[in-house]
């Protein structure tokens, strides 16, 4: 039967809209964004962020354009496959599950983080299985389920972005508790660019993990009600939502709290800067109720990881590059089998309780950011030779229900900069004059993975890189 064989299109217009604008908000804005001011002044953290942000616009519009002419629900390993080489794409397909399964034990380490707030002698083994087991009973719902949870958690962390930058900015003009701060903290010391150029390159990681999720998009259109219309539409808010939501606030947290604030400067990250502000401004329920937001934050994004990645290695399952029970369906069209699995790596945060949480949730970052930064090049890599391929096979790019910006500027552009971040993450692991091996292998375990799966896949099935006349086209799943 039909509903046994596919997934079903569920998610409206509305849920493709609200996981497009709340996708990608977590821990890496709420969190990270503190660690990152503090590495590399409020000035290299707000370059960082925007030089990320207008990445990550060029490869949505690419993605984009994608995934409206062939919306399918493992989109990057299928684009990969098809307009690559077969062995890239179940690499990236491979990459990208691990990338959003870690990334769920990483938000459920944070959550232990963030429960200690306020039960700082609980146990982190507790909430970690607490907050596992909401997220998994979210993605064992419809789809449609799914896509009202993920409604409802976006709404409640745009209003909180947006409640913070209003604050925010009163306090700087001096309309909020009547002393105007100004550009002083901005531009206090060292600030705004303490560390030079090697210190924003070096908080690039964190600026990309912030940004993870917004691909998200790409694997929802597989089940979007009408792809063609809904992910035009969503993929235009991505540049609004960048300004807003990442460069104003970084710059309203560069404003308001200096950067060598030990509050943002040490390795408790259950001291978000948008916690602190709250308490600059005299808001001291609002401090705990920031918390609960971020807790709420930390579950949307665990909760989105945990489709992502059960839905990538559900095809995965279906083109036999995973074991073949994973490409199992319910009556519902729900891949439990590929959820119940993804949900397994996410037991990798109950080492939180025996190597302490805050040095296990930034190994978990580092690991999963590459592995994100791998999975965009790849989506760079394969916009570049479906537009090419497109031409080549005597296609008009007028054919396209939706174009992306500037190619092939935009995406050479993206792809560069992804390939410098990759190597850039290696600054971090020098310093003092040793080397931090720990640290380097942590930040660079995503690329030997990468590679095991891409050239260990090449040389078992002999595949090469399609000519671009050989390029599947055609928009069949």
């Amino acid at each position: 039967m039909e509903q046994q064989q596919q997934l079903r299109r569920g998610l409206k217009a509305r849920h493709m809209m609200m996981i497009s604008l709340g996708g990608s908000i977590g821990t890496g804005l709420f969190l990270a964004s503190g660690g990152a001011i503090s590495t590399a002044g409020p000035g290299g953290a707000l370059l960082a962020y925007l030089l990320i942000g207008i990445m990550v616009y060029f490869l949505m519009t690419s993605l984009g354009e994608m995934a409206t002419y062939l919306p399918v629900p493992g989109s990057f390993s299928t684009y990969a496959t098809r307009f690559v080489d077969p062995s890239f794409g179940f690499a990236i397909g491979w990459n990208y599950w691990y990338n959003w399964a870690i990334t769920i034990a990483a938000e459920l380490s944070a959550a232990t983080l963030i429960m200690k707030y306020w039960f700082p002698d609980s146990s982190s083994l507790l909430w970690s299985g607490l907050f596992l087991a909401i997220m998994l009973a979210f993605n064992l719902l419809s789809v449609r389920g799914f896509g009202e949870s993920e409604y409802w958690f976006a709404m409640i962390k745009i209003a909180t972005v947006i409640i913070f930058i209003v604050i925010g900015i009163l306090m700087i003009v001096g309309i909020w508790n009547g002393e105007a701060r100004g550009f002083s903290q901005f531009t206090a010391g060292d600030a705004p660019f303490p560390g030079g150029f090697l210190t924003i390159l070096g908080v690039f990681m964190a600026a990309g993990f912030s940004f993870q999720g917004t691909e998200l998009l790409g694997i929802a259109a597989g089940e979007s009600e009408d792809p063609r219309r809904n992910v035009p539409r969503a993929i235009r808010s991505v540049f609004w939502r960048i300004l807003l939501f990442y460069v104003l606030a970084i710059a309203v947290i560069g404003l308001l709290i200096p950067f060598n604030d030990p509050n943002i400067a040490n390795s408790d990250i259950s001291q978000s800067p948008f916690t602190v502000i709250f308490e600059k401004a005299g808001l001291s329920i609002a401090a705990s109720v920031m918390n609960a937001v971020i807790l709420t934050s930390v579950l949307s994004a665990g909760n989105s990881g945990m489709y992502a990645s059960a839905r990538m290695i559900w095809v995965l399952a279906k083109e036999g590059k995973a074991p073949k029970f994973l490409a199992k369906l319910d009556s519902r069209g729900i891949p439990v089998a590929a959820v119940l699995v993804t949900a397994a790596v996410g037991l990798l945060s109950f080492f939180a309780s025996f190597y302490g949480d805050g040095q296990v949730y930034l190994w978990l970052l580092n690991a999963s950011g590459m592995s994100g930064f791998i999975a965009w090049l790849g989506i760079a890599i394969s916009h570049y030779r479906f537009r090419r391929a497109f031409v080549a096979q005597g296609r008009s790019v007028s054919e396209l229900p939706y174009r992306s910006l500037w190619f092939p500027f935009g995406t050479i552009l993206a792809a560069s900069m992804c390939i410098l971040v990759i190597a850039g993450q290696a600054i971090g692991a020098f310093s003092d004059g040793s080397i931090d091996w720990k640290y380097l292998m942590a930040s660079y375990i995503g690329i030997p993975l990468f590679l095991v799966f891409w050239l260990g896949y090449k040389f078992k099935h002999r595949t090469k890189v399609w000519s671009l006349k050989e390029v599947d086209l055609s928009t069949e799943h």
